[in-house]
């Protein structure tokens, strides 16, 4: 039976909808199936979600009673309870990392020595990702790898979109000296088109610091790095595929642990910790200077939520704080990692958001249509 309602209008109401409720959608007719399946209703879809409310989130590796696993758990902030996400190779009870940023409702899991995947926690799509040269090296490396400098630094792939072409790519960029190539650094892509990876040269001009998220934001990829003891931020245009100095950064933490980059709205961040405080700066690009957030009080967090001082505390996204009001930033901590936090700018005060026996590494994403063909 034909809709009463013209089909441009059956659109934006389609729009509106639940992910789970349009893939049950599809079985209405062609015409129907057909508009979802377009890649024009699910960027309109991704963006009326962005729009309408907060991210949900993700918590990937998530430990229960040993020696069970779960690898992904959800949750829809504001409620009491994280749902389970079942996936096909759970079975390996492998701990998986993800990358720090969700890109079109879409995250990347990777492991050091095996098979990646890029995954939509919301439709249950995934894709493998084949190990990479950093990998087969240091899986060809064995027990020597551990000799090395290298092994005492985890590296961690970077996930994104060339928003000209639209094209997904993973990267991993490493110092590949310390590995005893030739090279200070070497940049892996991984090319969706081809199913493979390729090297990019010239590679960063300056070593990664490691243990720090790439973080993805408009286009580009960014690292910390350090030249001639000065922290530096380094940016890979996912089009041009080419590494650019963006600025040096204001920051001169000798442990870098204490720095983390972020993307708050889709602006660059970076999150220094300096007890008593940690202080949360947004990029300015147009100007080149950066503005302060946020500043968390240490001493007070740490000791009403039982979390550990050694690490900056990760910020995952700004919450809307209601009419008139200002944001409130979610972030949690990275060591004892089972609560999930906000604060307050105008109180500044903070608050659970959610809180379990694990939480994992959380990402933040919103429910997509989106897949990787």
């Amino acid at each position: 039976m034909e809709s009463p309602l013209p089909h441009d209008v059956v659109e934006l109401i389609m729009e509106r909808l639940p992910v789970k409720s349009l893939m049950r959608s599809k079985a209405v007719s062609k015409q129907w199936q057909t508009t979802i399946e377009s890649t024009f209703f699910k960027e309109r879809q991704l963006k009326h979600r962005q729009q309408s409310g907060d991210p949900d989130v993700l918590m990937v590796s998530v430990c229960s009673k040993p020696p069970q696993k779960e690898l992904l758990r959800t949750l829809v902030l504001g409620s009491s309870s994280s749902v389970r996400i079942p996936t096909p190779w759970e079975k390996e009870n492998l701990h998986y990392f993800v990358s720090y940023n969700s890109c079109d409702g879409m995250v990347c899991l990777y492991h050091p020595v095996k098979s990646g995947f890029v995954v939509n926690p919301t439709t249950g799509w995934y894709r493998p990702l084949p190990v990479s040269g950093l990998q087969q090296l240091i899986i060809d490396l064995g027990d020597s790898y551990f000799e090395l400098g290298y092994a005492r630094t985890h590296y961690m792939l970077g996930f994104g979109k060339d928003i000209i072409t639209g094209t997904y790519k993973a990267v991993w960029l490493y110092n590949s000296s310390e590995l005893g190539l030739e090279n200070a650094t070497t940049c892996e892509v991984f090319d969706f088109t081809t199913s493979s990876w390729r090297y990019v040269t010239p590679a960063s001009p300056y070593p990664v610091v490691g243990c720090t998220d790439p973080v993805f934001v408009d286009g580009s990829l960014h690292w910390l790095t350090v030249c001639e003891e000065t922290t530096h931020l380094v940016s890979f245009d996912l089009h041009t595929e080419a590494f650019q100095v963006i600025c040096k950064a204001p920051f001169a933490s000798s442990d870098f642990v204490d720095i983390l980059v972020c993307n708050l709205d889709n602006r660059l961040c970076v999150s220094e910790k300096k007890w008593p405080d940690q202080v949360i700066w947004s990029f300015d690009s147009g100007n080149k200077t950066w503005v302060k957030m946020f500043s968390i009080d240490l001493p007070i967090t740490v000791f009403l939520y039982d979390l550990s001082p050694r690490c900056a505390f990760p910020p995952l996204a700004l919450l809307d704080g209601g009419k008139k009001k200002k944001k409130k930033l979610l972030f949690y901590g990275r060591v004892k990692n089972r609560s999930l936090l906000t604060l307050d700018p105008e109180t500044q005060s903070d608050d659970v958001a959610f809180s379990a026996e694990s939480i994992g590494t959380p990402v933040c994403y919103f429910p997509s249509l989106f897949s990787i063909e």
